[in-house]
């Protein structure tokens, strides 16, 4: 079946993996005690700060204790959706204050642009908060690319090595799965993608092979028309 519909990964895939642990970890990490001590009375934080007490076990964790438990899941890379959610909220304080400007491959930006234009749908997938997938895109180095896409996925449709997270995208997109491409640098990611039915591509950047998948180091040398 033709590709009607493009679901793109965003760390390693349209931008820098650097940019996400050199600039924006460091940032979130540096600005989340002073962020969940000056908002802990807001419902949105309220909200998440629960979910953190939930996911860690510690149902009676003080705001000094979250803070230890976000910052130590900073620091491993832990997929919370709780913790995406708090980085989103850090991030969009700098994004709006000019301090960070989000970082997406001149390739991405023009392939992005003329698939757009050509009529295809595109959709994000990250483990980022979707308030973090707008802000990286629409407060971009190239502007803001936030037109060009007609929807955003997070952890909240599933953790994205997980074959029925893709079943579901597939279903709110509204298409059947081998109508979408989806694009990522991570092997498990694309597996699971693939056993749901999607059609998959690779980006491996540093070049080298994703087993199992057609891979590319660019999104130039990407041809929808062999679908």
């Amino acid at each position: 079946m033709p590709i009607k519909a493009i679901l793109t990964d965003i760390e390693g895939t349209t931008s820098s993996v650097s940019f996400v642990f050199d600039v924006l970890f460091p940032y979130a990490a540096r600005h989340l005690p002073d962020f969940v001590l000056h908002h802990a009375d807001e419902p949105l934080l309220i909200e998440q700060l629960d979910a953190v007490r939930a996911q860690s076990g510690e149902a009676d964790a003080d705001l000094i204790r979250l803070i230890e438990i976000l910052l130590g899941w900073i620091a491993e890379d832990r997929k919370a959706t709780p913790l995406k959610a708090l980085q989103g909220m850090i991030w969009a304080e700098g994004y709006q204050a000019g301090q960070l400007k989000g970082h997406v491959y001149p390739d991405a930006v023009e392939a992005l642009k003329r698939w757009k234009a050509e009529g295809y749908a595109l959709y994000v997938y990250s483990s980022g908060s979707i308030q973090a997938q707008q802000l990286i895109f629409g407060c971009s180095e190239e502007g803001d690319l936030t037109p060009l896409f007609s929807g955003y996925f997070d952890t909240t449709s599933g953790p994205k090595r997980e074959v029925g997270s893709y079943r579901r995208i597939a279903e709110s997109i509204g298409l059947p799965a081998d109508e979408i491409l989806f694009l990522s640098d991570i092997v498990e990611e694309l597996d699971a993608a693939q056993q749901a039915g999607l059609q998959t591509i690779g980006l491996a950047r540093e070049g080298g092979e994703l087993r199992g998948h057609d891979t590319v180091a660019s999104f130039a040398v990407i041809d929808l028309q062999r679908f």
